[in-house]
């Protein structure tokens, strides 16, 4: 699957779900480790949890060759890495004090419209 497919596949089980403040920064040229970075918000560990879940779900109906996750268990931050996209799902308070976006800084922030 390619990498833009991946990207909106994920972004799909997102808006699905109702992620908050969705930003996708595109990191492929300042590491390695992926091409696309996603971190949204969401409203409760039960929230956060569920937003992973149906990207894993979605990732799995489309036959994506890798999915790994972290963090499903305590629910305050969930990664789902699908190797070209990475996704970050995060309480608002974790997604505050980390800062994920100001690690990136230099890279233009696209926010997500889900109207």
């Amino acid at each position: 699957m390619k990498t833009e497919e991946l990207k909106q596949l994920a972004l799909t089980a997102l808006k699905d779900l109702k992620a908050i403040d969705v930003v996708t920064l595109d990191v492929h040229e300042m590491t390695s480790i992926t091409d696309i970075m996603i971190i949204c918000s969401g409203r409760s560990t039960r929230h956060v949890k569920s937003l992973a879940d149906n990207v894993v779900k979605l990732a799995k109906q489309h036959q994506a060759h890798y999915i790994k996750t972290e963090g499903e268990k305590e629910g305050e931050w969930v990664i789902v890495d699908l190797a070209d996209v990475i996704v970050h799902v995060m309480l608002p308070t974790m997604r505050e004090f980390y800062h994920l976006e100001d690690l990136w800084e230099p890279i233009k922030i696209r926010r997500e419209n889900h109207s």
